[in-house]
């Protein structure tokens, strides 16, 4: 789900079915009024009846190797036909109730993210999922389906999308040329859903970033419809052997509601920001034969935490957009500063690190992520950073300096080789500008122990908060030792990684 929810009847009309007619939001207010409020209301989200739940970020930062599609966009397996559209069986679920905010603990009940602030809150590492007996009725049915269509689920992907292009060609260009790495971007979501179904607050939190992000595509409320019938034709055709109406039905609930949280925070966030922003490069600045340093003024102001992260894309692949993480804290002068490795067939990263040069323009996606600095307690930080992973540890750092807080913060850094350290000499500049500041870096192949596990020789950590940014291996391998050290789980936080939680963006 992570490239534009395609086009629908109009409201449920042609081949809208009724189904997944999203629920009106109401206008946005006179520009004198409260933007958080349209007709005297708070916008509010419906409640998830036992739905999948996601993180904040789904997808790593750094660029993925992406190849042409296997099979062409809008075709269907030979042989077969587009059936035609299902027809409405049940009614719409009722609209949202009262807003809801998600619970975080140890920190008090936080106000709804996509109406608190342009940024969203923090979430710890994920938690596993509810043992099978508290799974909700519709996590168990759920949770049926997508096992039974895992081991054929590119087939399942490639369907829903050959149904969604012929019966909407029109959403055809919305998407990328290529469509492979879209296809396992959508199975990850919904593997998400199904992981977390009954964990409604990263459910929440993920989808109402999921439906901020969604705005650069140009998806509107109409665009959901076709998504949802398109799905559940994918759906039944390959998971025959458990698909029966009371799967439908849960299926039908969970699409309804998934899809009314991305309209409601879509609609929030488009009283107060815009869906992208133009930004010019200023500086490039080819650290490495496969990294560069990018500076960037935006055309408008863009309010960001350290350690988030954005989408970017550039002029050379139009609606191919890749992730980074800011590698400064918010500046005065509104600049802002990315950490790009080129990997093979990266096309984002190479045309960045390769092709790029100042005065290029690119755009940029809103800003996201949950790995930002708690300032409200004086725990201790511990950064491990891997690779242009630095780049969101060394924002955290700055954004404890400019905070003036006297913290400790240990930071290591690792990376294969000696060649590898590309910004070594800035984090050791911070380390002698700070007292507080604690700096090593950890090469691979000069010990015997990788970065997870060279932090097990320093400590104790159990009074220390945890952030990691990196390769998903290394996160993956960071979160178990840094649990193994004492580390409470709900203190440990990374922007999560396909790999590691089997989510996308």
């Amino acid at each position: 789900m992570d490239a534009p929810a395609t086009t629908s009847g109009e409201n449920g009309i042609a081949d809208g079915g009724g189904w997944f007619t999203p629920r009106k939001v109401p206008p946005a207010p006179s520009p004198d009024g409260d933007p958080e409020t349209a007709e005297g209301r708070e916008p509010t989200v419906v409640r998830p009846m036992g739905l999948p739940t996601g993180v904040d970020a789904a997808r790593p930062r750094t660029d993925a190797p992406e190849a042409p599609a296997a099979q062409p966009a809008g075709t269907l397996e030979p042989g077969a036909s587009a059936p035609p559209a299902p027809q409405a069986a049940w009614p719409v679920p009722p609209g949202p109730s009262a807003p809801w905010s998600p619970q975080r603990p140890p920190a008090p009940e936080p106000s709804l993210p996509g109406v608190a602030a342009t940024v969203p809150e923090r979430v710890p590492v994920q938690r596993p999922a509810p043992p099978a007996e508290e799974a909700s009725p519709d996590a168990l049915v759920i949770r049926r389906t997508m096992a039974e269509i895992a081991p054929i689920a590119d087939k399942v992907t490639s369907y829903f999308y050959a149904l969604l292009f012929v019966r909407h060609p029109e959403v055809r260009p919305m998407f990328p040329a290529a469509m492979d790495t879209q296809r396992d971007r959508l199975l990850k979501a919904l593997l998400t859903a199904a992981e977390h179904i009954d964990n409604t607050p990263v459910l929440v939190d993920y989808l109402q970033n999921l439906g901020r992000g969604h705005r650069k595509y140009g998806t509107r409320p109409e665009h959901y419809p076709a998504v949802g019938e398109c799905l559940i034709g994918a759906l039944s055709k390959y998971a025959a052997a458990v698909w029966d109406p009371e799967t439908e039905e849960a299926w039908v609930r969970a699409y309804t509601t998934i899809s009314q949280v991305m309209i409601d925070a879509a609609a929030v966030d488009e009283l107060r920001a815009p869906a992208w922003w133009h930004a010019e490069i200023v500086t490039h600045d080819l650290r490495t034969s496969d990294v560069a340093v990018l500076t960037v003024r935006p055309d408008q102001p863009y309010p960001f935490l350290a350690g988030q992260y954005a989408s970017v894309e550039t002029p050379w692949w139009p609606r191919v957009w890749r992730h980074y993480s800011f590698a400064s804290a918010p500046r005065s002068d509104g600049l802002l500063t990315f950490h790009v490795k080129a990997v093979p067939a990266g096309w984002v990263s190479n045309a960045l690190v390769h092709r790029s040069r100042p005065g290029d323009v690119i755009r940029l996606g809103p800003p996201t992520g949950s790995m930002t600095v708690d300032h409200t307690t004086a725990s201790g930080l511990l950064c491990l950073g891997g690779g242009t992973g630095i780049a969101p540890i060394k924002a955290l750092v700055e954004d404890v300096a400019e905070h003036g807080e006297r913290r400790p913060v240990e930071v290591f850094y690792g990376a294969r080789t000696d060649h590898d350290l590309y910004d070594i000499e800035t984090m050791l500049r911070l380390q002698q500008s700070h007292p507080w500041l604690s700096v090593r870096a950890i090469i691979d192949q000069q010990a015997h122990l990788q970065l997870p596990d060279a932090i097990r020789e320093y400590g104790p950590w159990n009074e220390y908060d945890a952030y990691l940014s990196g390769p998903p291996g290394m996160i993956r391998s960071g979160v178990d030792v840094l649990r193994d050290s004492g580390i409470p789980s709900d203190r440990i936080w990374h922007d999560s990684v396909e790999e590691l939680v089997v989510v996308g963006y």
